[in-house]
């Protein structure tokens, strides 16, 4: 099917840019318009990209081009199957989130609430923009507007602890900048195109050990905002931001942007053919295997929930990596089906550790005892999000993990199927306890009155996000489900694959 050259995927990037233009303009003296023009913009944007998906789910492309930046190479958008399955996980999630946000933001009084919904809506045009890329170029384009557009919010509290974790965030982020950029001109240099491909465009440009050090360099410079051990230093540290932020950076915006691009590079740039010729699969799925395992390990002696969460994040990202680097059908469909099983299952347990701070002021899950019984709904739904965490059935969770533990037979390397259990054992370890301490356990002390009563912008969203971890793992197999779109992207990917 032949693409169509539309305006669509351009007027969906600037629904969010026209938001954060509108949202200063009215928003310092009005915040019942500023909120609107966020969730106008956010609704308005999903809905134009759910537009394409018929056309998408027929095998066509929507393409918009109108620069050349170098020869050969313009600032061009294409959506195809993965662009319309990242960019539909982002533009849902940013509704919830920015409900979410506005039930924070207005019970903690939160001060430049216009900056931050101003640099939210930067945050979700620019991470649509990595969606839509053609190429490497306007992909990193993007890529660093998203680091910068992020910085704001990462900083937000301004307390020397928030811009001490954002001048950290810069310096690996923009570290992680430079090693793409570096890349990207080796890899022009080699092709004359950054041209994305679903068979690769780097076969016979050089030698093995070239090439080999090229996915060094590309692993190195998307695989920060992955947070690839020993490269995910920032994630943590960002923790100091709301806790909306967190669950932006959490489940959709940087970590997921850095997911996105080691795709793109291996599947698109490189190829799956060239990947195995190259033998670096097996490296990668081995630095993948130990930042599962030690990342699970740092998440079980975390107390403060936001860092248990974070950690967990680091862990289950690698499950993704770990998934892409097996290179067989199976593994990959986990890897990319996790990408936004994991984004319902962690913006649940942000949504559910936001909640708990603004009702009772508490961070540390050891204050947390018997707070199930304050907070039942609250609970309720951190419960199903984080046995979806461990791949308990029926929930999302658990269709991730099933495709990666065949992926792990299907490539005959059992190895990481004992990698993927032992992670399993250690999530029990770190999320039943509180869980249990939650429901079972008495209070250590009487509770204080509640700070804040939560309120419907911030209820709503953890219960959508709960259901839906669990109606994908209850019928997966659904039109715009990610497990079908994984399938189809995967059927793609194969299709250009000699066997």
């Amino acid at each position: 099917m032949e693409p169509v050259y539309s305006l669509t995927p351009l007027i969906a990037i600037l629904l969010s840019l026209s938001a954060a233009v509108l949202i200063p303009l009215t928003g310092r003296k009005h915040r019942n318009i500023r909120e609107f023009w966020t969730l106008f913009a956010s609704v308005a944007k999903c809905l134009v990209i759910i537009s394409m998906y018929p056309h998408i789910a027929a095998g066509g492309q929507y393409v918009f081009s109108f620069l050349e930046l170098l020869p050969g190479v313009g600032f061009t958008l294409r959506v195809d199957t993965f662009s319309m399955y990242f960019a539909l996980l982002s533009a849902f999630l940013w509704i919830m989130t920015s409900l979410y946000s506005i039930g924070y933001m207005r019970l903690l009084h939160e001060h430049a609430q216009t900056r931050y919904y101003t640099f939210f809506a930067i945050c979700i045009t620019t991470t649509v923009g990595i969606a839509f890329a053609d190429n490497l170029l306007t992909l990193f384009i993007f890529y660093e507007l998203l680091t910068l557009a992020t910085y704001p919010l990462v900083i937000h509290e301004e307390t020397p602890e928030a811009l001490a974790a954002g001048r950290k965030y810069l310096i690996y982020l923009v570290t992680a900048g430079v090693f793409i950029l570096f890349g990207m001109v080796i890899t022009y240099s080699l092709t004359g195109t950054l041209q994305f491909s679903s068979s690769g465009i780097l076969a016979g440009s050089a030698g093995p050990d070239v090439l080999r050090a090229l996915f060094i360099i590309f692993i190195i410079g998307f695989g920060t905002k992955a947070a690839i051990m020993p490269l995910h230093g920032w994630l943590p540290s960002a923790m100091v931001a709301p806790t909306p932020v967190s669950a932006l950076l959490h489940a959709v915006a940087v970590v997921k942007a850095g997911i996105f691009g080691i795709v793109r590079v291996m599947f698109y740039i490189f190829g799956i053919d060239l990947l195995r010729e190259l033998g670096v699969s097996l490296p990668l799925a081995t630095v993948a295997s130990i930042t599962i395992i030690l990342a699970s390990l740092f998440a079980l002696s975390q107390d403060n929930l936001k860092l248990r969460l974070a950690y967990s994040t680091v862990s289950q990202l690698s499950y993704i990596v770990l998934g892409l680097a097996l290179l067989t059908p199976d593994s990959i469909t986990g890897g990319i089906v996790h990408i936004a099983n994991q984004a319902f299952m962690k913006i649940t347990l942000f949504f559910c550790a936001g909640a708990i701070f603004v009702q009772t002021g508490k961070r540390n899950l050891s204050d947390m005892y018997g707070i199930g019984r304050r907070m039942p709904f609250t609970m309720l739904a951190f419960t199903i999000a984080a046995l979806g965490m461990c791949g308990f059935p029926p929930t999302a969770g658990f269709v991730s993990k099933w495709y990666l533990g065949m992926g792990t037979l299907e490539a005959h390397q059992p190895i990481f199927l004992v990698v993927l259990l032992t992670s399993a054992l250690l999530n029990l370890a770190y999320f039943l306890p509180p869980i249990y301490n939650a429901f079972f356990r008495e209070p250590d002390r009487e509770d204080e009155e509640d700070v804040h009563r939560i309120n419907i912008f911030i209820r709503a969203p953890l219960v959508v996000t709960a259901i839906a971890s669990l109606l994908l793992g209850i019928i997966p197999k659904t039109p715009m489900f990610p497990l079908e779109m994984a399938i189809s992207i995967v059927n793609q990917l194969m299709g250009a694959v000699v066997i």
